[in-house]
């Protein structure tokens, strides 16, 4: 079954409005985990707007699934990424002030930068996943320059689901081949929620993990953070 890794950047957005620890970022990742959550992400930015550097260290000492950070491999980031050593690294190529991860990286352009980079996570002991569209050669780069994983950057599939279901989960599923063939692990991520989930986990069912934020903390509002974590299990369980 395709892993649920909750991002919690949100509840952190949250929290900097009031300026105090309300709601609490670790405890919502250790309620996360106990309603099913197999994993938490933080992306922790520069200018710390929603997710802190104290907050990954604090989340690092209660987090029994996967911790999976993901940012862009700046020296600050890379440090932190070492000194908390996760179970997973995933890289994007954000600005810094990028509001949110709007394209994957040019994998094949930043190869020798990517290729350092990978290489000294994989040294600390942290699986490597590089944020990429769904561009099977872009896909072949990622296994060249050493990432253990890619993540595909879901956006086009969701903005083109309601159109034409179909149509829009084609290079995804191609894309997600091209990654089984590379010999790489795949995961997911953007804009993936209760409408859209479950169709394209069954069209690539050997996808290892999808991380999902907004949505899941948009529809918390409305359902609950229990029973929302478990309609997003339920649309990754697959079919008896």
């Amino acid at each position: 079954m395709t892993r649920l890794s909750v991002n919690i950047n949100k509840v952190a957005t949250l929290r900097n409005a009031r300026g105090e620890n309300v709601p609490d970022v670790v405890r919502f990742a250790i309620d996360c985990e106990r309603f099913g959550a197999q994993g938490i992400t933080v992306h922790p930015r520069p200018d710390e707007r929603h997710i802190r550097r104290a907050d990954v260290y604090a989340l690092s000492a209660v987090v029994d699934t996967e911790f999976n950070i993901e940012g862009y491999p700046a020296p600050d980031f890379l440090q932190l990424v070492e000194e908390v050593r996760p179970a997973q690294c995933t890289l994007v190529p954000d600005s810094p002030d990028a509001l949110t991860s709007s394209a994957g990286w040019d994998v094949k352009a930043n190869a020798p930068f990517l290729t350092e980079v990978c290489a000294r996570l994989r040294k600390a002991g942290i699986r490597v996943s590089i944020f990429v569209a769904a561009d099977p050669e872009q896909i072949r780069a990622a296994r060249e320059v050493g990432a253990d994983r890619v993540e595909l950057y879901t956006k086009p599939y969701a903005d083109n689901y309601s159109t034409n279901r179909g149509l829009a989960v084609i290079p995804f599923v191609r894309a997600a081949e091209a990654a089984r063939e590379a010999g790489l692990g795949l995961n997911a991520g953007h804009d993936l929620n209760l409408l859209n989930l479950r169709y394209f986990a069954e069209n690539i069912p050997w996808l290892d993990e999808v991380s999902i934020g907004h949505a899941i903390i948009s529809d918390a509002l409305y359902l609950g953070i229990e029973r929302t974590i478990h309609e997003y299990l339920d649309c990754l369980r697959p079919e008896k």
